[in-house]
């Protein structure tokens, strides 16, 4: 018997249902979707029915429906959090989301419990723990290298997890406390303000300023296209795409791209295999450096780089293009090699260093270049546009245009068998995982006037599945003769064959129930969780009691912690960036820096044995009303 294929599982954002279809569409193994409420991400809720209508397509390609309840919840929410769970679970949800383990003491379905990211899992003993207490899967923390991750694999036989693509947070996740302290906005309750987005300056202890008006706290985009072996050698079985918040053209730019990518390593080895059925035709060419992004970066999967950040601005700043040869009175020409069209939108930094933009109404072909007219509103060019201005392209109309077409098609190759019977003939189906249908047909045996023909359009006809999700990969006539077989007769088979095909599917599939704690239950690694435990309610407390934990402070929203905290815990480095790192520069001292945005001060205090810096801070007099855990 040959050895057990590994799967692999592609994991694409569904901000709603329609999103998500087409994720499904192009190539995700299973797609992760917020509910109406208490979802990391607030502004991306969908109803029960959006999610029943989500699992019934993502089901028919053996495709997973990941629902997530990842707030941190309050106590009069727990019972609505339970409710919602078995509704989502009597829709046909495959997995919940989590990160409040106080849902882990409710009534929860028999559904798989998959650990969300803000649970922050760094190392083997948090990744032993969660799978002790009932946990499938597990995304781990976006900080680690490959090293961290194959030793986290050796210890752990759930799933593991791992971001690939799309924005990063520059805290740890779960650790970030900065939005809630300033503007009363939780980004463990899905409302984060993106406070890491805002310019800041930089100042040493004595208030000299290091830098001012930068994206300090800014990071660029994860991109591990060229990590995907390695990552999948140290252990990752699930890779997983950022952006329940991204447009349509993101998803299906960057899940087409990651399927290709992921489709070219399984098929070029024998011990790895796709965890969902079909494969996928594309109508485009994903490129996703046309879509979204602040530049791109692997991040801590190769150990510390130094080109991680993106200080200059927080937007989409696109490809560059060339810079600005000639300006006329309501035109500029730009010389470049790219093709350039008309509805284009273009950006430049401002005389203040500011991204600002124009939507190109007309692109004129000029030797070695384009004469652009943009749109104005008063005829007349920005003042700051300038000769040698560098332009970039942050939107490519006509690769938009493309998106908004049909641009992929999955189908299920499937085997069809014509028999004989004593009565007629027999039709069998069988798709690439064992799932078999029949139809029968009483029909008189006729000898065809013309065998070869006859025997080419049984085929062509049994090959007609365009209006299913089926396509023919071959067709056997298990015939003694060329028998005659009327058009409709036949056509009428194969639909009684796909329905019997899809039926049969439907019943096939299995959702793998919870996994059952361990017995007797598993001590949580650490005896005392301060506010960074995010414990906001009686069931969590109950819960980290049961597994050995001594010292419980409330979570931060609590709001329990009125002086100066680490509101922010990360892996970059502002000593780093700027070249004030001990380890870089002998003779440097790891004193406070301050981060300002206008009246705004945060101090910087460096952990230079872990490598991390501490963003410190206090909540606003205004955010200031304890809660208090009943």
């Amino acid at each position: 018997m040959p050895p057990r294929k590994t799967a692999l599982e592609l994991l694409a954002p569904a901000r709603n249902a329609d999103f998500g279809i087409e994720a499904i569409n192009h190539g995700a193994d299973a797609v992760y979707i917020g509910g109406p409420v208490f979802g990391a991400r607030a502004s991306a809720g969908n109803t029960v029915g959006d999610i029943e209508r989500l699992a019934s397509h993502a089901h028919r390609f053996n495709s997973r429906v990941l629902v997530a309840i990842n707030t941190i919840l309050k106590d009069e929410e727990l019972d609505e959090a339970r409710r919602l769970a078995w509704q989502f679970y009597e829709a046909g949800a495959d997995a919940l989301i989590v990160q409040d383990m106080g849902l882990l003491e409710l009534d929860l379905p028999p559904i798989e419990l998959h650990a969300s990211t803000q649970c922050d899992i760094r190392t083997p003993q948090k990744a032993r723990f969660l799978e002790s207490v009932g946990f499938s899967q597990m995304v781990l923390a976006r900080e680690l290298s490959l090293t961290q991750i194959r030793t986290i694999a050796e210890q752990t036989s759930a799933t593991l997890e791992f971001f690939v693509h799309g924005a990063l947070c520059v805290s740890y996740s779960g650790q970030c406390y900065l939005s809630h302290a300033h503007t009363g906005r939780s980004a463990n309750r899905g409302e984060c303000s993106q406070a890491c987005r805002l310019p800041y300056s930089l100042a040493d202890q004595h208030g000299q300023t290091i830098v001012a008006n930068k994206h300090l706290l800014s990071l660029k985009d994860n991109d591990q296209t060229a990590n995907l072996r390695a990552l999948i050698d140290a252990g990752i079985r699930s890779f997983k795409i950022e952006g329940r918040l991204k447009d349509l053209s993101y998803i299906k730019n960057v899940t087409a791209h990651y399927r290709q990518q992921l489709d070219a390593i399984i098929d070029g080895t024998d011990t790895l295999r796709r965890s969902s059925s079909g494969r996928c035709t594309f109508f485009f060419t994903p490129r996703p450096e046309k879509t979204f992004n602040r530049g791109s970066t692997d991040y801590f999967v190769k150990d510390r780089q130094p080109d991680i950040s993106a200080f200059e601005s927080p937007k989409f700043i696109g490809e560059q293009i060339g810079k600005i040869t000639r300006l006329g009175r309501n035109s500029f020409e730009v010389e470049t090699a790219l093709t350039l069209h008309n509805g284009d939108g273009l950006t430049y930094f401002d005389a203040h260093g500011e991204l600002t933009g124009l939507r190109i109404n007309q692109a004129e072909p000029t030797v070695g270049g384009y004469r652009l007219f943009p749109g104005l509103t008063d005829g007349k060019l920005p003042a700051d546009l300038q000769v040698a201005t560098t332009v970039f392209r942050n939107h490519d109309q006509e690769f938009e245009r493309q998106l908004e077409k049909k641009t992929a098609e999955r189908r299920l190759p499937v085997s069809l068998r014509l028999e004989e019977t004593g009565d007629g003939f027999i039709l069998r189906i069988a798709d690439e995982n064992g799932v078999e249908s029949i139809a029968v047909l009483n029909h008189p045996k006729q000898p065809a006037e013309n065998a070869e023909r006859a025997l080419t359009t049984l085929r062509d006809n049994l090959c007609k599945l365009g209006n299913t999700i089926y396509v023919a990969e071959t067709v056997e006539l298990a015939l003694s003769a060329p028998w005659f077989i009327p058009a409709s007769a036949l056509n009428a088979l194969r639909r009684e064959a796909i329905e019997a095909l899809d039926t049969a599917r439907r019943a096939a599939y299995h959702r793998p129930e919870r996994r059952a704690a361990a017995e007797p239950s598993m001590h949580y690694p650490e005896n005392a969780l301060s506010y960074l435990g995010n414990v906001y309610n009686r069931k969590a407390r109950t819960f980290y009691e049961k597994h050995g934990v001594k010292i419980i402070e409330p979570a931060y929203e609590c709001q329990q912690e009125t002086g100066d905290v680490s509101l922010m815990i990360t892996r970059h480095c502002l000593r780093y960036s700027f070249n004030l790192c001990p380890k870089q520069v002998k003779g440097t001292r790891p004193d406070p820096l301050v981060l300002a945005n206008g009246t705004e001060k945060l101090t910087l205090r460096f952990d230079c044995k872990r490598c991390e810096m501490h963003v410190v801070g206090k909540l606003k007099k205004s955010r200031t009303t304890p809660l208090k855990i009943r």
